[in-house]
Parts: C-alpha cells; sequence; structure tokens
C-alpha cells in the first residue's frame, strides 16, 4: 500500500512539472526557432495523446506513459538549452526530433 502511494505521488508530481497541458508550450519564443519548432511538436503529441484517449484508442495506462515520455524529453530540452544560453544547436534538435519521431509512431492516428 505504501508503495503504490509513494508511485501515485510520484507519477503526480511527474505530470505536475509537465502539465501545461494541451496547447500550452510556449510555441513562440522571440529568437529561438529551434525551441519553438520541439516545442510545437510537444505541444502537438500532447493533443492528440488527449484526443486519442478520449475517443478511446489510447489506454489509460499507454497515455500515461506517453505522457511521462514526453516529460522526458521537455526536461531534456530544458536541460540542452541552459548549457547553450537558451538555444538548441542543430544537434540538439535533431537528437529531440528522433525522439519525437519514435513517440509520435506509439501514438495511433
Amino acid at each position: 500500500m505504501k508503495t503504490l502511494l509513494v508511485t501515485t505521488i510520484a507519477t503526480i508530481i511527474s505530470f505536475a512539472a509537465f502539465a501545461k497541458g494541451p496547447g500550452k508550450q510556449p510555441t513562440h519564443i522571440k529568437n529561438h526557432p529551434k525551441v519553438n519548432q520541439v516545442d510545437k511538436r510537444i505541444d502537438h503529441q500532447e493533443k492528440r495523446i488527449t484526443e486519442e484517449r478520449k475517443e478511446g484508442e489510447l489506454s489509460k495506462t499507454q497515455a500515461q506513459k506517453d505522457r511521462k515520455d514526453l516529460s522526458a524529453i521537455n526536461q531534456e530540452k530544458n536541460d540542452m538549452r541552459k548549457t547553450d544560453n537558451g538555444h538548441l544547436t542543430n544537434q540538439d534538435q535533431k537528437a529531440l526530433n528522433q525522439q519525437l519521431d519514435a513517440n509520435s509512431k506509439k501514438i495511433p492516428k
């Protein structure tokens, strides 16, 4: 019971860190086109997860896993930006897009 409670709380906290919700990523940061492009993709995938969950195409468990994966990608993006004065390098953008490509394939269309 204690383990379940700890796991539930950890899951809620991880979602809260990312949970600006669908369409809430700042996708128009001036002079940061690479960041904006990645943010738009994260936003789009979050919206797809929400829609497919509503339509019953995604189980609750799979939706949670997909959101957790998006949260990890978003955190990695933020860490990359910290090392480059708020910007993403071409290599950073490519790595993030590859991760987003893999995540996108798991979400029904």
